[in-house]
């Protein structure tokens, strides 16, 4: 049966593919190795001739299906997973860049991308940050020898949005890979291919999965690039249509020889925590958004990172592109109120470094996951000693907005 909606597409994804004993899920497969009936069979499954399933660390029928519902969330051709988010973003680029290379990144960025991208530097590959807000900062970047441009859609902590569509027109005019992490909207939300992306990254440990009890992370092949157009492509892996040769890369060089392989039990959480995506989404913005309205009317908050605000500069782009403003939000404190008592007077929301759970969670990002970073890269992006990162929940908004008011209170 053929279905059109998001949600009905990815609940019921797995029954239409045929499960095992008529489950309504794909099951969790152990299994790290797998037999075949003849060695004819097994080299033709290794040479990729015949579908089958080699070794665990490279394939499993229950990640299988997990592809399967993320290549259909992000309108995609094929998906690979990995163990987490940043193995999906390391084995993408070290997959398929090499010394002499360029890349061309946004300078607002999650503070592991960014020391992931630090750390391509010794490898030889130059890598540029950009205020990705406006394209013209990007087109100003490009090199002869840049070979891909990297944005996320929303920044983490501080919610600016790359001009998502000026640069997919830029880098299609030139011919280069534009790869979006999508990890902050969601592919409900926002689809990378509608702006010309040809790999969209998701950390499943996020929104997707949605229950904080599994990593996880996917590179999304959309079809929009021209693979013919990219030279570091190894010639073994430019076997049927060019638009696989690249995720192929990516499974050969990134999954099976740097082994960051989505565990099975993780891979079936993170389908079953999906199937809500769409529901949980809608209540989490609807809260956030009424969050950050509060929070602006506030005397001991100095500035407000959302949105769905009117003062957002890119609140525009965000209602245009987005289907919801998100529940990534930050707020930064006036100097006069202590952040770290204000998070400790905290008695609901939860102290702890995830995004797009359930529940409501807080972290001082300037003490925290961004400092390593040091003062100078912070002021860049926009973060305070006295912001605080919010991934707003589903709970309750008055019992939200009755945990911060009563925090503030004490710490002012």
């Amino acid at each position: 049966m053929k279905t059109k909606g998001f949600t009905t597409s990815i609940l019921h994804s797995d029954r239409f593919g045929g499960v095992e004993h008529g489950s309504l899920h794909k099951p969790v497969h152990n299994s790290i190795t797998f037999a075949h009936a003849s060695a004819a069979d097994i080299a033709a499954v290794f040479q990729g001739k015949q579908p089958g399933f080699s070794y665990g660390r490279q394939v499993n029928p229950t990640t299988i299906a997990l592809e399967k519902k993320l290549s259909l969330m992000e309108d995609g051709l094929a998906t690979c997973c990995f163990a987490t988010g940043m193995a999906a973003i390391s084995s993408t680029f070290l997959a398929l860049l090499k010394a002499g290379d360029h890349l061309v990144s946004s300078a607002f960025l999650f503070g592991n991308t960014n020391s992931v991208f630090n750390t391509l530097k010794n490898f030889g590959i130059e890598v540029t940050f950009v205020d990705a807000t406006e394209v013209a900062n990007v087109a100003a970047a490009l090199q002869p020898n840049t070979r891909a441009v990297f944005v996320e859609t929303v920044a983490n902590p501080c919610t600016q949005i790359a001009d998502l569509t000026g640069i997919g027109t830029l880098c299609a005019e030139r011919g280069l890979l534009y790869v979006v992490d999508n990890t902050m909207t969601s592919p409900w939300s926002f689809r990378p291919k509608t702006v010309g992306a040809g790999l969209v990254i998701n950390s499943l440990s996020k929104h997707i999965g949605g229950h904080g009890n599994a990593l996880g992370g996917s590179v999304t092949e959309t079809g929009v690039f021209d693979w013919t157009r990219f030279p570091n492509l190894i010639e073994a892996y430019k076997t049927g249509p060019a638009s696989n040769w690249g995720l192929t890369q990516i499974k050969k060089k990134g999954l099976r020889d740097m082994g960051a392989t989505l565990a099975p039990e993780s891979a079936h959480h993170i389908a079953i925590g999906a199937e809500t995506l769409p529901l949980r989404q809608a209540r989490s913005a609807e809260n956030a958004a009424r969050l950050a309205a509060w929070f602006a009317a506030h005397p001991a908050i100095a500035k407000v990172f959302h949105p769905s605000l009117a003062s957002h500069p890119q609140h525009g782009r965000a209602k245009a592109l987005f289907r919801h403003f998100g529940s990534l939000m930050a707020i930064e404190l006036k100097p006069e109120v202590d952040v770290f008592k204000f998070l400790d007077a905290l008695e609901l929301v939860i102290l702890a470094s995830n995004l797009g759970d359930n529940r409501t969670l807080a972290i001082p990002v300037a003490h925290t996951i961004y400092a390593e970073m040091g003062p100078v890269r912070r002021a860049e992006m926009g973060i305070a000693d006295g912001t605080v990162r919010l991934s707003i929940g589903i709970e309750d908004g008055d019992d939200l907005i009755a945990d911060f008011e009563q925090a503030l209170a004490k710490a002012g």
